[in-house]
């Protein structure tokens, strides 16, 4: 046997063993075996994550330009939830991951309910409005009359069902925090896998299902995600992982719930910010035009169909500081982002140049219109060539947000995307009358800023002073 048939063996083990699962010890293993086991069910795990996106738009495209845009719109302002979900999913990383390190198992069971229940009470409050207010919420978003009357049980269903988006993030942070990376990976399989079945059937009404348009889509999702949400309180009983919810984890314990919420506030802020530009940023660009919208939310799809993936690679740099923070390795913590992060600028670098090159076979997948078409092409080639920004800005923000630092990422996000982005996007897109071109220019300088100013505080080191 030569050398090479070895290291493809010891590659199949390594895969096998990320995909599997493993009790493997996280800080004390090789750093790019770490970043290997954990990073492969995190991106598989994002990929299918991406299917979703783009899955999900490829069957409301058929329905036409209004309902691309009605989920474009609902989307935009959802993000809102997916930023709670996520802030507080970086708080769980950060103090579990950090329990995990010290060898404290029990105490990290403790921190994991704490943050299921601040999800579930958060999103009470964001039901009721969201449902009561669908109608109204598209026309102040831009949409027209039409859309209002016949999609508002898209942003309907979709608010009022959004704690199964907050659980979502939450307990799969747990798991991956953990170390138990593979079965976020199949828990988000099981979510998406349940979408994609039930997205034609609904939308279109085939066999004994009825045809519901939009609204099918909204239950589709829903329904899988809830489903997903049900399975993982299932793994965090069984007892059979690293995580584990046992009789005394299952308490109200005022002290853990506030300092994962001093924690989180700085991940919530962070994500507010960054997703209330995107919500400005889609008002910016209705002043175009419902094709507008239409062309950008394709685009946006396609390009989240790539990022998604990097971010599950960006997810095991912070598990791994979180770790070696707590197992006092400070160095080995950096050395992990700065791997991660070459890692993904490759990727990413590659991923850009090929959208760049050819966005308009990308964008004539999901729709025939030409006028959505143009739009979205121009939208997807321009933000296409911030890409290799993006890798290396999340993953060094992710890194922060490992180290319980969620305030830097925070100050990072209000300079790139509210002192930047959006005045720029609306200088260029209303003023200077540049549409959606002007918009998309804003989107990679403030990208730009975004990761430079990372890489330049990251740099200094403050973070691996950080207690939590």
């Amino acid at each position: 046997m030569n050398l090479k048939d070895i290291n493809i063996k010891e590659l199949w083990i390594d895969v096998k063993e990320a995909i599997g699962g493993t009790e493997r010890d996280f800080t004390e293993t090789s750093l790019g075996k770490a970043i290997f086991i954990l990073a492969v069910p995190m991106v598989l795990e994002m990929i299918m994550e991406s299917v979703f996106a783009v899955v999900d738009i490829f069957f409301v495209s058929k329905l036409g330009a209004d309902a691309v845009a009605t989920v474009g719109i609902t989307e935009s302002v959802l993000t809102v939830v997916y930023a709670i979900g996520i802030g507080l999913a970086m708080a769980t990383t950060a103090l579990v991951s950090r329990r995990i390190g010290e060898k404290k198992k029990k105490e990290a069971g403790v921190v994991a309910f704490q943050a299921i229940l601040v999800g579930a009470f958060i999103s009470v409050f964001i039901a009721i409005p969201g449902v009561i207010f669908a109608k109204e919420f598209l026309l102040l978003m831009g949409g027209t009359e039409t859309m209002a009357e016949e999609g508002f049980m898209f942003p309907a269903i979709m608010f009022g069902g959004n704690l199964v988006i907050m659980l979502l993030f939450i307990i799969n942070s747990v798991f991956r925090s953990s170390g138990d990376a593979a079965i976020s990976m199949r828990v988000m399989w099981l979510a998406n896998i349940i979408n994609i079945v039930l997205d034609p059937l609904l939308i279109f009404g085939y066999g004994p299902f009825p045809a519901l348009g939009l609204k099918g889509a909204a239950i589709a999702t829903t329904t899988g995600r809830g489903l997903a949400v049900i399975y993982q309180f299932y793994l965090l009983s069984s007892g059979k992982f690293r995580i584990r919810l046992y009789l005394n984890s299952i308490k109200l314990k005022l002290e853990v719930m506030w300092h994962l919420l001093k924690i989180s506030g700085g991940g919530i802020m962070q994500n507010l910010i960054a997703t209330s530009s995107w919500i400005l940023l889609v008002r910016i660009i209705a002043v175009s035009g419902p094709d507008a919208i239409a062309g950008y939310t394709i685009a946006i799809r396609i390009v989240i169909f790539l990022l998604l993936p990097a971010w599950g690679l960006s997810n095991a740099a912070s598990t791994l500081v979180g770790q070696n923070l707590g197992a006092k390795q400070p160095e080995r913590a950096e050395k992990s982002v700065w791997i991660t992060g070459y890692v993904n600028m490759v990727f990413m670098g590659i991923m850009g140049t090929m959208l760049a090159i050819f966005p308009e076979f990308w964008i004539r997948l999901f729709i025939a219109d030409i006028t959505v078409v143009e739009n979205g092409v121009l939208a997807l080639r321009i933000i296409s060539f911030g890409f290799l920004f993006y890798a290396l800005g999340m993953v060094l923000m992710q890194g922060f947000n490992g180290s319980g630092d969620t305030i830097t990422p925070t100050k990072i996000n209000l300079l790139a995307f509210w002192l930047i982005e959006i005045p720029l996007a609306y200088l260029l897109a209303i003023v200077l009358e540049m549409g959606l071109t002007g918009a998309s220019i804003a989107i990679i300088c403030a990208e730009s800023v975004l990761a430079l100013t990372a890489l330049f505080l990251f740099r200094k080191g403050k973070w691996k002073l950080r207690e939590v």
